[in-house]
């Protein structure tokens, strides 16, 4: 038998509850989607933090997966009185096919090619050109696959930047791959930092798999210390607001690469930044822009 997914219409104001109670009444999972995605109704929710006000869609979609012998009505009439509602939203069904799931999502992710020199690689595929700088790196819970704009620009900053035995500093790390990067490109002394001590874990695993050595820490243990580069692919909100830390890893003559930051927000940057050294537009992808500069 085929597993069940039930979705069914309501508003902002129930769409938390109802998932909570259909799990609580043995939902196998439920979550929330704008039912007005890919129109031009499409409501973003994703930003930096403080971005938005009042999160949720007035047309959200519940859609929640089922043992194959459920029954969806009884289930979904037991959320909704759960949560005091009156009457049980009309809902639709659709069976979900068995499928090898992770055969499925292995699939969705292939190597991607940096440049002639520099290619990531998941670690269930042969990598397509074995003499490259190959990243060995699986899709996991911290950023940073290298198929974001943001991490490719890094990646290719360092690639121009990175001389033998220079020490470098990954600030805000997720997985790790640009400190990795920057070791199997030549740097010596490696390090990352994190707040998130998840992404500390992937990152330390990700540099033990690609057989490279860097320090990772998390902000209770924070890196000391100066770097002749310093790389930090954040959202522009920390940027600026951790900018005198930032800066002040990086040794004089020193260079510093910034990401995470859309093209309209450059220019902030550029000027927060200018007290400490100068920085300019050294390469944008889509929408997005990797600022860089030398530590006078």
């Amino acid at each position: 038998m085929a597993w069940q997914n039930v979705s069914f219409m309501t508003d902002a104001s129930h769409a938390e509850p109802l998932c909570d109670a259909l799990l609580e009444a043995g939902a196998l999972s439920a979550s929330i989607e704008d039912a007005d995605a890919g129109t031009p109704d499409e409501q973003a929710q994703f930003g930096e933090p403080g971005s938005v006000n009042s999160p949720g869609w007035m047309r959200s979609r519940i859609v929640a997966l089922l043992e194959p012998d459920a029954d969806a009505a009884a289930l979904l009439a037991a959320a909704a009185a759960a949560i005091g509602l009156n009457e049980v939203p009309s809902f639709g069904i659709e069976d979900v096919a068995e499928q090898n799931w992770v055969q499925l999502t292995q699939s969705q992710f292939d190597p991607i090619r940096v440049s002639e020199r520099l290619w990531i690689v998941p670690s269930w595929h042969e990598s397509p050109d074995p003499a490259a700088v190959n990243l060995i790196l699986d899709p996991g819970m911290a950023f940073g696959t290298g198929s974001h704009p943001t991490t490719r620009l890094c990646l290719e900053w360092l690639e121009r930047n990175v001389s033998p035995a220079c020490s470098v500093l990954d600030y805000g790390c997720g997985s790790g791959i640009l400190a990795i990067a920057a070791a199997r490109l030549g740097a010596g002394r490696v390090a990352g930092v994190d707040i998130d001590p998840l992404a500390v874990e992937a990152a330390r695993a990700n540099a033990e798999r690609n057989g490279v050595t860097a320090l990772f820490a998390d902000s209770a243990e924070p890196v000391a210390g100066e770097y002749d580069v310093v790389v930090a692919n954040i959202l522009s909100n920390p940027l600026r607001v951790l900018a005198p830390a930032i800066v002040g890893h990086v040794r004089s003559g020193g260079h510093l690469a910034l990401s995470g930051i859309l093209k309209e927000q450059a220019e902030e940057i550029i000027a927060i930044y200018a007290r400490w050294l100068p920085l300019q537009v050294a390469d944008t992808r889509e929408d997005w822009v990797c600022l860089a500069g030398r530590k006078p």
